[in-house]
């Protein structure tokens, strides 16, 4: 920022001195190449601070620097004169290097204008309190449309091209581009309708079909989910409308947590359950109230089964650190109070002996 400032004091200060005496050719020519340096060096280094293409800062420098300079030693009639006379026809029309470098210098200057824009929309939205970050986000990408738009519509307006020429293909042109833009354009309403309906926001820790992760953007095109391996899931927005969406902060952040446990016929099962309750309430992430809880599910096969419901405020964090706490805990105290983890048991009965093999003895009473 600070080069970009004496870029342009220095620009100044050279354009005054120059209107201020009447210098000599080769004085004029010196001080143009100064003022049209200065100028170039300060757009580009505009349009690079703008994190743009490094091409388009040096196009909108280079005609910077020749329009500058161009007019500090006679004009730019000239020049504009060459270009036009190079050129080509296509059909009715004809094109011209002045016509096409018009055309490049709208599109660059258009472009660094939109990113500009969008820019300080971004920053003021950022700004208003009043607006939570799902609004600010809707705001943020209704006002990026509108830019684009406006930029288009005055980018035509500029380089002068005639719609009305175009009637005749406009309803194919548009048929084929319906059909084959119809699930950017799906996307794209889908995203707004979930920014406005605010069901999902960045932040949430949402499942749908197999990726479970927190929210980390909303998109033009898809929603982006983190999981907690690191992976970025990028799913349509479209599917976020059309399918099952299971949102783990929708309302509020606490999620249970389900922790199965199974312990032997044998023990104390109340013993085994306040150990549970113990264990659960240890944990750093499980939340006091609602407080840890332990039901009786089911008598299986070969245990007790029970399972510990536990309450956390940090989703987005997983549920598996939770999990694991509480029964390398629970194993802890467990083997201190002796409570048997049964193993799988299984009865045989045999309805028919072979006649080639000896029947085992039965058991003889004590």
């Amino acid at each position: 920022m600070c080069d970009l400032a004496r870029y342009l004091i220095l620009a100044t200060l050279l354009a005054i001195v120059i209107n201020a005496d009447a210098w000599r050719p080769l004085g004029a020519i010196v001080l143009g190449l100064a003022i049209a340096g200065s100028a170039a060096l300060f757009i580009r280094g505009v349009v690079r601070g703008l994190a743009m293409p490094r091409i388009v800062a040096w196009l909108l420098a280079g005609v910077t620097f020749v329009a500058l300079l161009a007019r500090s030693v006679g004009g730019l009639q000239p020049i504009t004169n060459t270009l036009n006379r190079v050129g080509f026809s296509a059909g009715s029309m004809r094109f011209s290097l002045l016509s096409l470098l018009q055309i490049a210098v709208t599109i660059a200057a258009l472009y660094a204008i939109v990113k500009l824009l969008n820019r300080l929309v971004a920053s003021s939205i950022a700004r208003a309190s009043s607006l939570d970050p799902t609004q600010q986000l809707l705001v943020q990408k209704l006002a990026a449309i509108a830019v684009v738009v406006a930029a288009f519509l005055i980018g035509i307006d500029v380089v002068g091209i005639d719609l009305t020429a175009l009637t005749v293909f406009s309803g194919a042109f548009g048929l084929a581009v319906g059909f084959g833009l119809q699930k950017t354009f799906g996307n794209l309403i889908a995203g707004i309708i979930l920014l406005m309906d605010r069901s999902i926001k960045p932040g949430d820790v949402i499942v749908i079909g197999e990726s479970v992760g927190h929210v980390n953007k909303i998109g033009v095109r898809a929603v982006s989910i983190v999981t907690r391996d690191g992976k970025e899931h990028l799913i349509p927005n479209e599917n976020l409308m059309t399918q099952e969406v299971e949102n783990w902060s929708y309302s509020t952040r606490d999620v249970r947590v389900h922790i199965p446990v199974g312990v032997g016929y044998s023990c104390d099962l109340a013993l085994a359950q306040r150990l549970m309750i113990e264990a659960a309430a240890s944990a750093n992430r499980v939340l006091k109230t609602p407080a840890p809880k332990v039901w009786l599910r089911a008598f299986g096969e070969s245990s007790v089964d029970h399972e510990i419901l536990v309450w956390i405020e940090d989703p987005e964090a997983g549920i598996g650190s939770v999990r694991s706490e509480i029964l390398n805990r629970l194993w802890v105290l467990f083997q201190e109070n002796r409570i048997e983890l049964p193993y799988p048991q299984r009865d045989i009965r045999v309805k028919e002996w072979p006649a080639a093999v000896p029947a085992p003895a039965a058991p003889r009473e004590p």
